[in-house]
């Protein structure tokens, strides 16, 4: 069983797949870990372009159902005891995973990174921080940042996640809301060079207004179970 899971979800990254992996095996050096890799059905060659062999897993959905579904089914999938989550856009940089494991080394349950010089343009920053302030003033989640893919989690976080459309947004309020402890720090961001961005601000903002209220329903109706001793 690996010490580390690095989920990817995949949509049409043919370009950027088999550098990712590079440089992921760069950073990466010297840690049992494996790879977990999601094709949300990609209609490019991302799937041919995956180098294939030991630690490398490849989940195929048959039809494409989105960022949250990858993710989540990845998750799932995963055998590392700390499971790490990365966009498959090259633009979270892997130099910083090391940084985030040593985050769950001192402690931490979960650990967000935060993009400090985001490389994205001003529209896309301002639609994105004015979505943060709502979203973590609303939720209690305390996350800067919740966009930034890039996480690192202890694996029986998984067990506070919930499959639905929109869940990647959330994931820092349903893992709190469990009681487990989070921290935030920054992380690298790279401007894309190859491919193109798969979401924009117009076809989520409604739908992602309509999962805040869901979500802050649910943590209203959490159950947390504490055992005080079995016998």
């Amino acid at each position: 069983m690996p010490a580390v899971s690095v989920v990817i979800p995949l949509y049409n990254e043919e370009d950027n797949i088999a550098p990712l992996q590079d440089e992921l095996a760069a950073a990466l050096t010297g840690l049992d870990y494996e790879l977990v890799l999601v094709d949300d059905c990609s209609s490019d060659q991302t799937l041919a372009r995956i180098r294939r062999g030991p630690g490398v897993r490849v989940l195929e959905f048959s039809k494409n159902t989105g960022q949250s579904a990858a993710m989540y089914a990845g998750i799932h999938a995963a055998q590392g005891d700390v499971i790490v989550l990365l966009d498959g856009d090259r633009q979270n940089d892997p130099a910083d995973i090391p940084r985030l494991l040593a985050e769950i080394g001192k402690g931490a349950d979960l650990a967000c990174g935060y993009r400090a010089k985001r490389q994205d343009s001003l529209s896309k920053k301002l639609t994105s921080r004015v979505a943060n302030f709502v979203r973590s003033r609303f939720t209690g989640d305390g996350v800067r940042d919740t966009g930034c893919t890039l996480k690192a989690m202890r694996r029986e976080c998984r067990e506070a996640l919930v499959p639905f459309y929109g869940m990647h947004r959330f994931l820092p309020a349903l893992i709190k809301g469990m009681g487990y402890r989070l921290v935030e720090l920054p992380v690298n961001h790279r401007p894309r060079t190859a491919g193109v961005s798969n979401y924009g601000f117009g076809n989520r903002a409604w739908k992602a207004t309509c999962d805040m209220f869901a979500v802050k329903w649910l943590l209203s109706r959490q159950i947390r179970i504490r055992i005080r001793q079995e016998s």
